[in-house]
C-alpha cells in the first residue's frame, strides 16, 4: 500500500505553548502513529524572517529549543522526516518559480494577511516577503508532493491557495504536482492566561518548558469568570478557562466535581487554580523528563536533524528535477 504523505510545518518563533501542543503536535504525533501516512515535519525558519527580519539573533536558538519540544511530547524521529526549511536550498527555487505564476490579486486576498498585520502592528510588515509568504508556504508543501496537510479551520484559505497554485503550475507546464488535501483538526479552544489567544506575542502564554514555581504563577494568574469576584458567588464553568483547562488535564470525575462546587459557590478559584497546576504539571512531568534529556544529549538532536535533511533534500532535488523539465529552464 502506498502511504499517503503528510507534510506541515512550525516558524521557530521560541519555546512552544500548550496552544501550540494541543492544537498542532497532538495531532501530528496521532498522524505519525497512523500507518496509512508517512510525515514529514518541518521547521519554518525562512518564514520567521517574514516577520523577524530585523530580529534574527534567536532564530537557530528557537529552532533548538522547538524541536527539543517536538521530540519531548512524541514526536518519534523514526516515524517522521524532520527537517529545516532552509537547509533545502530547492524551497527557494520552487518559490521563485511560483512567484512568477501566482496573481497578485490571490495574495491581497488572502484573509490572514491583513489580520497579522494587525496583530503585530509593532513592525513593519509591508514587505514583499510578507505579502508572498503564502507562495513560500504552496512551494513547501508541494515540493514533496503532499496528499495532506494537517490545519486548523483558520487556515484553510492558505491551503487553497496552495491548491490554486498547484492547478495552475500543471495547467501551464506539466502535471507535476498532486492537489493536496486540508486534513482538518480538533482544536481545543485553550486561550491565554489573560484570555485571549494564547501568543508568544501576547506574553500570556503557558509554555511547555513551565514547571514549578513558574507554571503555579502562571495558572494563578489565569482568567476566570468576571461575573465571580467574591468567593461566595456562584460561578459559571462553561465561561471560565481555567475549567476548560481542567477539561483536558483533570480526571472526569474530578472535572464533574470541580463544575457542580463552581456552581454553588464550594470551591473558590484559588483552590481550583492549585488543583488545575498540579494536575498540569503531573501530566507533564515526561514530557519535562524527556526535555532534560534532549537538552543535555544536543549532538544527538542535531544529528536527527541532519538525517532528516538528507532525506527531504534527495526527495526536494527530484522533484526540482522534474519542475525544471516542465518550465524547461
Amino acid at each position: 500500500m502506498v502511504k499517503k504523505r503528510i507534510l506541515s510545518g512550525m516558524r521557530p518563533t521560541g519555546k512552544l505553548h500548550l496552544g501550540n501542543f494541543h492544537g498542532a503536535l497532538m495531532n501530528w504525533i496521532e498522524l505519525q502513529n497512523n500507518d496509512d501516512y508517512d510525515c514529514f515535519y518541518f521547521v519554518a525558519d525562512w518564514h520567521a524572517l517574514t516577520s523577524e527580519y530585523n530580529n534574527t539573533g534567536l532564530i537557530k536558538e528557537n529552532i533548538t529549543d522547538m524541536v527539543i519540544d517536538w521530540f519531548s511530547t512524541g514526536l518519534d524521529p523514526a516515524k517522521s522526516t524532520i527537517f529545516i526549511q532552509s537547509s533545502i536550498e530547492e524551497h527557494a527555487e520552487l518559490f521563485l518559480i511560483l512567484s512568477m505564476i501566482t496573481p497578485l490579486s490571490w495574495l491581497e486576498r488572502n484573509p490572514t494577511y491583513k489580520e497579522m498585520k494587525a496583530e503585530l502592528a509593532d513592525r513593519d510588515l509591508s514587505t514583499f516577503g510578507f505579502l508572498g509568504y503564502p507562495v513560500l508556504q504552496s512551494a513547501d508543501i508541494i515540493m514533496y508532493k503532499a496528499n495532506g496537510v494537517p490545519v486548523g479551520v483558520d487556515q484553510l484559505p492558505h491551503i487553497e491557495l496552495t491548491r490554486e497554485i498547484a492547478r495552475r503550475f500543471n495547467f501551464l507546464y506539466k502535471e507535476v504536482f498532486p492537489i493536496p488535501e486540508p486534513i482538518l483538526t480538533n482544536v481545543p479552544k485553550l486561550l491565554g492566561i489573560d484570555g485571549r489567544k494564547m501568543s508568544k506575542s501576547y506574553e500570556n502564554s503557558i509554555y511547555l518548558a513551565d514547571r514549578g514555581d513558574v507554571l503555579k504563577s502562571k495558572v494563578g494568574a489565569m482568567f476566570t469568570d468576571p461575573q465571580r469576584k467574591r468567593r461566595s458567588d456562584r460561578g459559571r464553568p462553561g465561561l471560565c478557562n481555567v475549567f476548560a483547562f481542567h477539561q483536558i488535564y483533570s480526571p472526569s470525575g474530578e472535572v464533574d466535581e470541580i463544575s457542580t462546587e463552581c456552581k454553588r459557590a464550594g470551591i473558590g478559584c484559588i483552590d481550583c487554580k492549585k488543583r488545575l497546576a498540579s494536575r498540569i504539571s503531573e501530566k507533564m512531568e515526561p514530557v519535562h523528563e524527556r526535555q532534560d534529556y534532549y537538552r543535555s544529549h544536543l549532538k544527538e538532536v542535531e544529528e536527527i536533524i541532519a538525517e532528516g535533511n538528507k532525506k527531504a533534500g534527495n526527495i526536494a532535488r527530484m522533484t526540482m528535477e522534474e519542475v525544471r523539465e516542465a518550465v524547461r529552464i
